[in-house]
């Protein structure tokens, strides 16, 4: 019988390590993903295609005391919230409303339409097509004040990332061919470029229209809160610089004008309130 109990004692002390393994066991790997997980950056998700980000309503700074004569003087505006597209209107996007409407086509469409330019922002665009789009998607081309504090912010800034210069890391600027389009970059293709509210693409790639008629000394009678420019005038604002811009014309405050019914490589965004 002491045999027997003994061989039981020596049994359990055999079987004990055995059984409490699976607590020692489950405690690792309950313990293993928080470890994992702990280590691991989530990906960078973007915004699809066609989403908007609000800005909210506030002052801001808008022109530049060392800009241009046209970009002064510098001076305080007031916008309501409203919100902006997080991208350029790309050629994919563009080629669905021309098929949805059957209007003209743009100037070298046919080229622009390839399917390697489907996510690159469309081009040869005039001002009238750029609203008529806008107005189709129930959105609107947004005023130049607008356009200029989704840019740049509140800190008054020079670029849409800070005041740091240029590189190829923050925008697709300094390009000498067309090359058919592909001189362009996919819309979002700039993670360093985005501007404080998270927009991609509002330095360089293509000029981008506003609704703002354009005036050489609009600045000097703005309205302080949401003006809207020049009530006349045979010529329009684009905002931005393109492809083939130097650093200076990239700037989040500098204007730019143009004829209404030009192509060009003048692209857009559309905004909302």
């Amino acid at each position: 019988m002491k045999k027997a109990l003994v061989l039981v004692a020596l049994l359990g002390l055999v079987v004990s390590p055995a059984m409490a393994a699976p607590p020692v066991e489950k405690a690792v790997k309950e313990l293993a993903p928080v470890q994992k997980s702990s280590q691991e950056i989530p990906a960078s998700v973007k915004p699809p295609e066609g989403a908007m980000v609000v800005v909210p309503g506030g002052e801001f700074t808008m022109g530049s005391a060392a800009g241009d004569s046209d970009e002064q003087p510098e001076h305080k505006v007031y916008v309501d919230t409203f919100s902006m597209d997080v991208y350029e209107v790309t050629v994919g996007q563009y080629a669905a409303f021309l098929q949805a409407k059957g209007i003209e086509l743009p100037s070298d469409w046919k080229t622009l339409n390839q399917s390697s330019n489907q996510k690159r922002p469309v081009a040869n665009i005039d001002s009238t097509e750029a609203s008529f789009y806008c107005k189709w998607v129930g959105k609107r081309l947004p005023t130049e004040a607008e356009w200029e504090k989704a840019a740049r912010g509140t800190d008054g800034r020079t670029y849409p990332w800070g005041n740091e210069a240029p590189t190829p890391l923050h925008a697709n600027f300094g390009k000498s061919e067309w090359n058919n389009h592909a001189v362009a970059a996919p819309v979002g293709s700039f993670e360093a470029g985005k501007s404080p509210y998270g927009i991609y693409d509002m330095a360089g790639n293509v000029w981008e229209w506003v609704s703002d008629l354009y005036d050489y000394n609009y600045y000097k009678v703005s309205s302080p809160k949401n003006p809207t420019g020049p009530a006349t005038g045979g010529t329009r604002a684009v905002r931005g610089g393109a492809w083939n811009s130097n650093p200076r014309a990239i700037r989040s405050s500098n204007r730019s004008l143009i004829s209404p019914t030009d192509q060009g490589l003048n692209g857009f965004r559309c905004a909302k309130n």
